[in-house]
């Protein structure tokens, strides 16, 4: 049976159409939905599948999807607007504004460095529940507390998890509000349909993530307690669904606020973020948006195996990841590909989310998106 698939897009960009209807035949795509501006008309706005496949349920455009990682870039860019409003300072020490972060040692830390995953505390280091995931003071408390696992500023580690609990708390701290009011406030604003700590009616609009491997969790909380000097492990699972193993689905992932991890949108909600980001000075200064774009840190990876490249909070396109051909484009992956990102040489702003995860960011599914994209520009 073929997949159904709603929506528009504007004539010259049918091959978007093309690409998205052939990775649900050919590229295992579930439930999935695109959307695309250029020069600020909404040229794709796509949608297909199934959002809950035990009950065939449709994804349409109003399903709601866990976009992982997409999510750091949210959370970096309401940081990057209490700096502009001056309540934060890119090279302040963080515990100018949490004096409690200073302990061990990290009291050299910057605002920069939090943002460019240089704080050295990728993993928190004192054991967690799940529970602990749903007590934001906790999770702040124990960040704060851990020992970094490298000198600040030293080099990188990619914040996988303790991101959202790193530059949420300072923008809760700087703005003397809760982090889920400032993002889906902020959010409304724009008019981009992202949410964190999803109510009753948003998490009846969810998908459910099927994962392609699902992970032994077993395995990994054991490593934890025999392995007690394992960075890598600890960002992902502590707490052992940090990463949203064996509760994504769940009320209690969805009403937490995690977010590096657990934001959730629809294609486009994080188009329109992007779009919105590229009109000058209009939510970020011009300046500090070029800076933020910008590579801040680069070089080898412990948590991702692999040479990265980060700006603050985005993710500048490299030839690695590319975010097409144009070399000021910026955004992120999410863990099994959903992307955002734009591009304002092209003046492109992009939104992909999915259900179905595969395993790493790039996928055939979103590079086959941007490709057919960029063939029709």
């Amino acid at each position: 049976m073929a997949t159904s698939i709603e929506g528009f897009v504007a004539p010259g960009f049918e091959l978007v159409q093309t690409a998205f209807e052939e990775n649900f035949v050919s590229r295992g795509e579930l439930g999935a939905g695109v959307s695309i501006y250029v020069r600020n008309e909404l040229v794709v706005d796509l949608v297909g599948g199934v959002a809950r496949p035990d009950i065939s349920s449709p994804f349409t455009h109003e399903t709601l999807v866990n976009v992982y990682s997409v999510g750091k870039a949210i959370i970096a860019f309401l940081a990057l607007q209490q700096i502009d409003a001056d309540q934060l300072s890119l090279d302040e020490p963080v515990v100018e504004l949490w004096p409690e972060y200073g302990s061990h040692g990290k009291e050299p830390t910057t605002v920069r460095m939090a943002l460019c995953h240089q704080a050295g505390v990728p993993a928190i280091d004192r054991l967690l529940t799940n529970d602990d995931l749903r007590n934001w003071s906790t999770m702040a408390e124990a960040l704060a507390a851990t020992r970094p696992w490298h000198m600040p500023g030293a080099t990188h580690a990619y914040h996988t998890n303790t991101y959202g609990h790193l530059i949420g708390e300072l923008v809760r701290r700087a703005s003397g509000r809760e982090v889920n009011d400032v993002l889906n406030q902020t959010m409304a604003q724009m008019g981009a349909e992202i949410f964190i700590g999803l109510d009753d009616a948003q998490r009846a609009r969810c998908a459910d993530i099927v994962f392609n491997s699902p992970i032994d969790q077993n395995s990994f909380e054991l490593g934890m307690r025999t392995e007690e000097s394992s960075m890598s492990l600890r960002s992902y699972f502590n707490p052992p669904g940090y990463s949203s193993m064996g509760i994504v689905n769940s009320d209690f992932w969805r009403q937490a606020v995690v977010p590096s991890t657990n934001i959730h949108a629809t294609a486009r909600g994080v188009a329109t973020f992007y779009n919105e980001l590229l009109s000058p000075d209009r939510w970020l200064s011009t300046d500090l948006l070029n800076e933020a774009t910008r590579v801040q840190s680069e070089g080898y990876c412990p948590i991702l195996g692999e040479v990265a490249s980060f700006g603050l909070g985005f993710t500048p396109t490299t030839p690695r990841r590319p975010l097409g051909p144009n070399e000021k484009s910026f955004g992120h992956f999410g863990t099994g590909g959903a992307l955002g990102f734009c591009d304002p040489t092209a003046q492109i702003a992009f939104g992909y989310v999915m259900n179905h995860v595969t395993p790493r960011w790039q996928s055939t599914r979103n590079i086959e998106l941007r490709s057919a994209l960029y063939r029709c520009i």
